[in-house]
């Protein structure tokens, strides 16, 4: 399927702040990093981002989650979708045929929609029950991630209630990466949880 992304991480309202979970995340090597920002205005999450995009390296990838509008004026180096969002057809005019485009994905019929399009990558899942997205799709379990890893043919990241103890069994399911986004965002020492996980690889 491609490159190996491993772990995937994902911003999303940090209890040590935005910046802090950055620079953790750089710190651990941690090569993928996306900003999702629910909540907040548009002047709020144009603050966030472009602080977020400061603490970033250049050969790293900083991914926004949503806007593509947002990334483009960030300088992100793409964006990621939904399956309500825009379409990646939308996302490439507006931020040209270089950047990278990520798009979630539920099931196998999804999955083959989206490799049609040739994304840099897909997100599966939720893989367990989550708590870190209110609108969240039903869990589809390890034999639904394999059933979907099965037919992916771009790199395909896991997500959804991902821990530690969790990982391997994860991988095994024939994915490129995966997230954990509660048990890093919830932490107060983010760079020790991601260390764990990349241990756990």
């Amino acid at each position: 399927m491609g490159f190996e992304i491993g772990f995937y991480g994902i911003i999303s309202e940090p209890v040590v702040g935005w910046v802090a979970m950055a620079d953790a995340m750089v710190a651990c090597g941690v090569r993928w990093i996306q900003l999702r920002m629910k909540h907040g205005s548009p002047a709020e999450r144009l603050a966030v981002a472009r602080a977020v995009r400061a603490r970033i390296p250049v050969d790293f990838h900083y991914i926004v989650n949503d806007h593509p509008a947002l990334a483009l004026q960030v300088g992100a180096d793409g964006v990621h979708l939904g399956q309500g969002d825009l379409s990646l057809e939308q996302a490439r005019e507006v931020l040209g045929s270089t950047a990278l485009i990520g798009l979630s994905t539920h099931s196998p019929d999804q999955v083959r929609s989206a490799c049609a399009l040739q994304p840099a990558y897909i997100g599966m899942g939720p893989v367990f029950g989550t708590t870190t997205k209110l609108d969240a799709e039903a869990s589809i379990g390890l034999a639904g991630l394999a059933s979907m890893a099965r037919v992916a043919t771009v790199p395909a990241v896991a997500i959804g209630g991902i821990s530690g103890s969790r990982v391997a069994a994860v991988m095994d399911a024939g994915v490129d990466g995966f997230c954990a986004v509660g048990p890093v965002n919830a932490s107060r020492e983010p760079a020790a949880v991601i260390r764990s996980l990349l241990r756990s690889l």
